[in-house]
């Protein structure tokens, strides 16, 4: 008697973005070109973000002051 698989591996082969087919090679760790596109669309227009703290314009005024420069 086999034992099925953990739900861990089912997950881990699911589309990332859909979660409704596996994913395939060519287009790991989608499950296909359409749901790869999707995400980088998401990059791309911001759709993903990380959080941070909300700008302090008394700091960004103290910055400028100070004459420093990146870049």
């Amino acid at each position: 008697m086999s034992d099925p698989k953990p739900p861990e591996a089912t997950k881990a082969s699911l589309c990332v973005l859909c979660r409704r087919g596996p994913a395939t090679p060519a287009f790991h760790p989608f499950c296909s070109r359409r749901c790869a596109d999707l995400d980088l669309a998401r990059w791309l227009g911001d759709g993903y973000r990380i959080p941070g703290r909300a700008d302090d314009p008394d700091e960004d005024a103290e910055y400028a002051a100070s004459g420093e420069r990146t870049g």
